[in-house]
């Protein structure tokens, strides 16, 4: 059974804007906290932001004020958008559920390749 699918990413120069898509199932969408994350060539998978059901949002430091996460409840889907990219953005981007410690709750999708070249 397939938990989350994202999409949106691309190739776009610095300056540009994306916006990723991720679909997830019910039975992991409804009531948690979602989070999109995102894992550069070498380095380990972060947090990039978050949002709780409800709509509280929480961002990492480096992508404050130029992306903005979302979520569609009937839709069972959350949104990234992301303004202002920068060549570190470049990235897998991978969306998840996320757990009252931090953990995730699902499968890891493929996840959304994001490049921005300089």
């Amino acid at each position: 059974q397939v938990q989350l699918v994202e999409s949106g990413g691309g190739l776009v120069q610095a300056g540009g804007s994306l916006r990723l898509s991720c679909a997830a199932s019910r039975s992991i969408f409804s009531r948690n906290t979602m989070g999109w994350y995102r894992q550069a060539p070498g380095k380990q998978r972060e947090l990039v932001a978050a949002i709780t059901s409800g709509g509280t949002t929480n961002y990492a430091d480096s992508v404050k004020g130029r992306f903005t996460i979302s979520r569609d409840n009937p839709k069972n889907t959350v949104y990234l958008q992301m303004n202002s990219l920068k060549p570190e953005d470049t990235a897998v981007y991978y969306c998840n559920a996320r757990g009252v410690y931090g953990n995730v709750l699902g499968s890891w999708g493929q996840g959304t390749q994001v490049t921005v070249s300089s």
